[in-house]
């Protein structure tokens, strides 16, 4: 008898035989596969998984020798043999499934997968031969369609998928097993309202709202236009609504719509921003009633499930993020999009069951543009060949169709997408709520006469150090703010929601601001002056003014600004798109927010790139490059990184709330400490290498419990150089220059 798991102190006949563990995970990769018609190769990879186990040495190490087997390569070669090259795919999740994909050939780091399969394996026991039937032919999915410039990108895309089936499947299992052994039942799972229940909920909320203005008649309009597209077939969609239209609610319905008509599983919304994803988590669960709690999944690094009523409500929320097994899911797009390119066991676990889903990407002009290419193919592919329908929502759409127009068409983009909004022109003229003009180049003197001028203003510059010297100038005058990533996240909402107050009773307020107040906050000036940047960005802008649509359009302004002061130059990147901006200007400056201007816009974005300023690291090209026996999954994982960090977060303790401090003290008797890290991640800072550096040199910050920990938890310890209206000060031309740092 030959076994999979082992149980300590417990007789062998207890134990999990090896038929018993295959076949059952075998048929839970299949099951899964099944999304995207490939049951067959789901069902081949976990027969093969765990083939190594049929060996003598492993089954020593069962019953307690020390000896370190590979039992994961000897499937791997079985799948060789048995499918000819299409088994290479196999081969690569088979002998990853634990350690993850490896490159096919040597350009990395980690032993690729050529080398495994040349190294000296136990000879297998030929009992496997009876107690497993392998499937006779693998084919490609039968709906699988090719697409001519990424064949190579397609069958690795496929390999990533039935990998997250095998892994899910795996864990799966030898959870339960365990779990029935110490509790007697299998974990809780999944489940969730049904996607019915969920409408229902959504119908009975939308139905409180009152059409009591023009603009909430227009919201319902576009409401019941986009919900009457949902019966379209699965595919390419794009929902353009300006801000304040309604699109949040709207394109949940239609998600919800949509994935009901076709039988799909699950929406999953895609965000760019971590405050957003806690803030459009909430609305949903708002909208959707006493179901909200059950039905919405938040995965983001900051999210923490200590609020959930109990320890058996937070493991099950663990569970659920390890594969999205939840009816809605709210995440970022650094989640999504890493995972998509992920060889890790642990990322890419969740990819089958975005297949079958409706994907709404918000805010979709916010893709890096140096991944561009291929976040778009990925996406594109989800369309193609997993039964998802991806929807790009947005009031500045990134013009990423392909279409046989030449001078229209991005290479490589979505082909035949549909708009759900109806008549975009139309809605972006009705809800025109500002009017946008450039006003020149401002000296530094000049821009504090303008927020001067007027009492309630907002003024959003590209970097920290210019917007901290601007606040600096006009810190004496009535109602001067200050908002930038120098200040901690908590501190942050709580000027916000000052701010809002002192708007609201009609007192002075003059803000400046990072581009940190563009990612969805709710502000409302009526006055808005933006330095020059991306054409979106400034769109982005004209959000925060006017917002609530009370004042004439005429009297609300976006006045867009060059700097004249070379110390506030914006970095290279951000240069590129102010100078797009200008050109889009000349030929649309009397409505420079128009979706013509914006369309120009990013069609000159994209040109002046090039194709290989999309895909920075040449992605596309490494992969198609490699062909089946070479698919570098791992380098793919590397490369592919949406935040280039190279910052080292510094915890600020000084919170009114305490939360921070009492966070700390809990990691002298920690033992996991991944509730503690989300607890103190929204009291953090960024802060560049360099000053983080200088922060160390000179005692500024200190490690907590580095015994333990390390450097992972770095906490200020020189309080005064966090100032209650500038945040955190680690770049003082003073300090920086000093050769014996004192503060």
């Amino acid at each position: 008898m030959f076994y999979a798991h082992s149980l300590p102190d417990e007789g062998k006949s207890r134990w999990q035989t090896l038929e018993s563990h295959l076949s059952t995970v075998a048929k839970l990769a299949a099951e899964r596969a099944d999304r995207f018609d490939a049951g067959p190769w789901g069902e081949a990879a976990g027969l093969l998984h765990d083939l190594g186990k049929y060996t003598a040495p492993f089954q020593r190490r069962l019953e307690g020798s020390p000896e370190r087997v590979d039992h994961s390569t000897a499937g791997a070669h079985i799948a060789i043999e048995k499918y000819s090259q299409l088994g290479h795919l196999l081969a690569y999740l088979i002998a990853g499934h634990h350690a993850g994909l490896a490159n096919g050939r040597d350009i990395g780091e980690r032993t690729p997968l050529q080398s495994r399969l040349e190294a000296d394996l136990p000879p297998l026991d030929t009992v496997w031969q009876q107690e497993i039937t392998l499937p006779r032919n693998l084919l490609p999915p039968a709906h699988f369609q090719q697409h001519r410039d990424r064949a190579f990108f397609q069958y690795a895309f496929l390999a990533r998928m039935l990998f997250s089936c095998l892994v899910d499947a795996d864990f799966v299992d030898t959870e339960a097993f365990y779990a029935v052994h110490e509790k007697g039942v299998p974990h809780a799972r999944g489940g969730g309202p049904p996607l019915e229940v969920l409408r229902d909920a959504l119908d009975k909320r939308l139905a409180t709202f009152k059409a009591d203005s023009d603009v909430n008649r227009l919201r319902g309009e576009i409401l019941s236009h986009v919900r009457a597209q949902a019966e379209l077939p699965p595919g390419r969609f794009s929902l353009t609504v300006p801000t304040g239209g309604g699109k949040t609610l709207a394109s949940l319905a239609f998600a919800l719509d949509h994935a009901i008509a076709h039988g799909m599983d699950r929406v999953i919304y895609v965000i760019p921003f971590t405050s957003i994803v806690e803030q459009n988590a909430a609305v949903f669960r708002d909208a959707l009633g006493e179901h909200g709690e059950a039905a919405v999944l938040e995965h983001h690094s900051a999210f923490d499930g200590g609020n959930q009523r109990d320890r058996h409500s937070i493991d099950k929320l663990r569970r659920d993020s390890e594969n999205w097994d939840a009816p809605i899911i709210v995440t970022t797009a650094v989640q999504f999009f890493e995972s998509l390119f992920a060889a890790k066991t642990s990322r890419c676990r969740k990819l089958h069951n975005i297949a079958g889903s409706v994907v709404i990407l918000d805010e979709a002009q916010t893709m890096p543009l140096p991944l561009l290419r291929p976040s778009v193919a990925a996406l594109d592919e989800l369309a193609l060949n997993y039964r998802a329908s991806v929807v790009l929502c947005t009031a500045t759409q990134p013009a990423l169709a392909e279409t046989d127009d030449p001078e229209r068409s991005f290479q490589g983009g979505f082909r035949g997408m549909r708009e759900l909004a109806k008549c975009p022109n139309k809605l972006y003229r009705d809800l025109k709520r500002v009017s946008v003009r450039h006003i020149g180049t401002l000296g530094d003197e000049t821009l504090r006469d303008e927020l001067l001028a007027t009492e309630q203003v907002l003024c959003i510059v590209n970097n920290r150090r210019h917007a901290r010297a601007l606040f600096e100038s006009i810190a004496d005058q009535p109602g001067a703010y200050h908002l930038t990533t120098s200040m901690y996240a908590v501190h942050r909402r709580r000027v916000l929601a000052e701010i809002r107050q002192v708007l609201e009773a009609g007192q002075p307020c003059r803000v400046i601001s990072t581009s940190l107040i563009e990612a969805g906050v709710d502000v409302d000036f009526p006055r808005v002056l933006r330095a020059e940047a991306g054409l979106d960005s400034i769109a982005q802008a004209a959000g925060r003014c006017n917002r609530e649509g009370r004042r004439n359009a005429s009297d609300s302004e976006v006045a867009i600004f060059a700097t004249g002061n070379d110390d506030w130059e914006p970095p290279p990147e951000l240069k590129k798109f102010a100078q797009v901006t200008r050109e889009a200007l000349r030929h649309h400056g009397d409505d420079p927010l128009s979706l013509a201007a914006i369309e120009a816009y990013f069609r000159l974005l994209y040109w002046q790139q090039g194709p290989q300023e999309l895909d920075k690291h040449g992605l596309l090209k490494l992969v198609e490059d490699g062909r089946i026996e070479g698919l570098p999954f791992d380098t793919l994982e590397q490369k592919f990184r949406m935040i280039e960090n190279n910052q080292r977060a510094v915890i600020i303790p000084i919170d009114k709330d305490g939360i921070a401090r009492a966070a700390l003290k809990e990691l002298a008797y920690a033992e996991g400490v991944g509730g503690i890290a989300r607890k103190l991640q929204p009291y953090t800072v960024q802060v560049p290498q360099q000053g983080f550096t200088v922060l160390e040199r000179v005692g500024a910050i200190a490690a907590v419990e580095p015994d333990k920990f390390g450097e992972q938890f770095m906490m200020l310890v020189n309080e005064d150089l966090y100032d209650e209206w500038l945040g955190l000060n680690w770049s003082e031309p003073t300090f920086m220059k000093a050769e014996n740092l004192t503060w």
